[in-house]
């Protein structure tokens, strides 16, 4: 019985293998790989600071709003059916907080005849765009207001010629810091600025605003004591039924001249508005990327033509057409997951700065990197399958023939 002749045996390529015969190709090459690795880095950095940026605004946002709250309820005078602005009565104040689940209500009421300014010398017109608003000593509890610096009115103040400025009122009267002789002109007489408010989220009015106590806004500034605006803090599961009787009960004989509104809606409104905007920065680093994509194919088309040689010697020395389709794909892998990489980590320090300099907290989710990459490789496959089935279909001897 004779013995059955056998080949050599098949040769065999590990992932090992696979990684530095690609890796080897990368490295003859580095000013290309670097350059089309670039565009794919720009594409994931674009998509990945982009979902950064946007999930630490929101984040901000949500805390912002656990903290301020999102049971306030505001009442304002509405148009009356001839086309004019409607009054609020001066006891509304007094029957919303009649109503059962309201726990606190303030107002404030606009001084229309007054203006605030930095000298008695500045010419009347130019007021800076600022109100006077005569104001109840509770508003800083409603609306959880604080105070950058100095104190807010308290029951003597509120009777005298004192102010607290907002926070961009101050700024434009060139103001920053309250003292004993630190002075505004308001209506014709000096006031003594005892207290500058910090930033109001829930009731941005106040920043342009110069605040009275409402006595001395009636003694020294003509106020009528009707509010233009009244701020409501409710249970938080009774915001809705709050609402829908605020109107009848702060002006029973005309409710239709009411407006009510839910200031924590204004900053919900912005945040669907920042998902827009974001969903729409994300199609253009999809395209970025889609460009990048197209570098690393045009990059290993190049490859398979200048390398015919090393195509053609390698499958002589026994290399099968799998592996050399697997090199050239390793190739692309790789370049894309280089470029993927770096974007990642470019998209994460530009994330990290911008949340900074706004002094968010950085929120970068693991979906938008870890996709990120997996996108990277998918791009990555895709543009190198077909030159590396065109390295895998060229014979030995045609290689070396046209090398």
């Amino acid at each position: 019985m004779t013995e059955a002749t056998t080949g050599p045996p098949a040769a065999r390529l590990r992932a090992g293998d696979v990684l530095r015969v690609g890796g080897a190709g990368l490295r003859t090459r580095r000013v290309r790989v670097v350059l089309s690795a670039l565009g794919i880095a720009i594409g994931i950095a674009a998509m990945v600071s982009v979902v950064g940026i946007s999930s630490s605004s929101r984040a901000d946002l949500n805390h912002r709003l656990a903290a301020l709250g999102t049971n306030l309820l505001t009442v304002a005078p509405g148009d009356t059916l001839t086309g004019g602005t409607a009054t609020l009565p001066t006891e509304s104040v007094a029957m919303i907080r009649r109503i059962g689940p309201v726990r606190q209500a303030c107002a404030t009421g606009t001084v229309p005849d007054a203006k605030v300014y930095r000298s008695d010398r500045i010419p009347a017109e130019e007021s800076g765009g600022l109100s006077v608003q005569a104001t109840s000593l509770d508003l800083p509890q409603a609306l959880r207001a604080t105070l950058a610096d100095g104190a807010w009115l308290n029951a003597a103040t509120a009777r005298y010629p004192a102010v607290v400025l907002g926070a961009t009122a101050a700024k434009r009267l060139g103001i920053g810091a309250v003292g004993p002789d630190v002075q505004v002109y308001v209506g014709g007489r000096w006031f003594t600025v005892v207290g500058i408010l910090a930033p109001v989220p829930l009731a941005p009015e106040l920043d342009t605003a110069a605040l009275v106590g409402w006595s001395a806004a009636t003694t020294y500034l003509g106020f009528d004591g009707h509010p233009t605006t009244v701020y409501t803090r409710t249970d938080d599961s009774a915001v809705e039924a709050v609402q829908a009787v605020l109107a009848a009960t702060a002006n029973p004989a005309a409710p239709n001249e009411v407006k009510v509104s839910r200031p924590s809606d204004a900053l919900t409104a912005r945040q669907a508005t920042d998902r827009a905007f974001t969903g729409l920065l994300l199609g253009l680093g999809a395209v970025a990327l889609l460009v990048g994509g197209v570098g690393v194919a045009n990059t290993m088309v190049i490859s398979v033509l200048e390398r015919r040689a090393e195509i053609g010697l390698r499958r002589s020395l026994g290399a099968t057409r799998r592996h050399v389709l697997l090199q050239f794909l390793a190739e692309s892998l790789l370049l894309s997951a280089l470029g993927g990489a770096g974007g990642v980590l470019i998209g994460i320090v530009v994330t990290t700065g911008y949340a900074t300099a706004q002094s968010w907290e950085t929120v970068v989710p693991a979906w938008s990197t870890g996709g990120g990459m997996a996108s990277t490789l998918l791009i990555g496959a895709a543009a190198g399958l077909y030159p590396a089935v065109r390295a895998a279909r060229l014979s030995p001897t045609t290689a070396l023939a046209t090398a």
